[in-house]
């Protein structure tokens, strides 16, 4: 996962820290989404057309987000339901 720098983070905070609560898998995708169209808008500059780079840097993050998320909080909780309940 590319950890930003702290200075780099605070820009988000303000947004991220007031979101409303995201309570079902088709809001948590229509948030994402929206995040992805925004990138996707804002990677055209003047100068530039819609390119394939900026839609594999978007599918690429979201793979990495998707790994990052399992190595960090999903592996964590099968070890404990590992504990729990045993081995397959």
């Amino acid at each position: 996962m590319p950890y930003i720098m702290e200075q780099d983070r605070i820009k988000f905070y303000e947004t991220l820290f007031n979101l409303p609560i995201i309570r079902t898998p088709g809001e948590l995708n229509y948030l994402l989404t929206v995040i992805c169209k925004e990138y996707l808008k804002y990677s055209i500059s003047d100068f530039d057309a819609e390119r394939y780079q900026a839609h594999n840097d978007i599918i690429g993050a979201l793979e990495g987000c998707k790994l990052e998320f399992y190595r960090r909080f999903t592996a964590k909780y099968e070890d404990i339901k590992i504990r729990a309940n045993g081995e397959v």
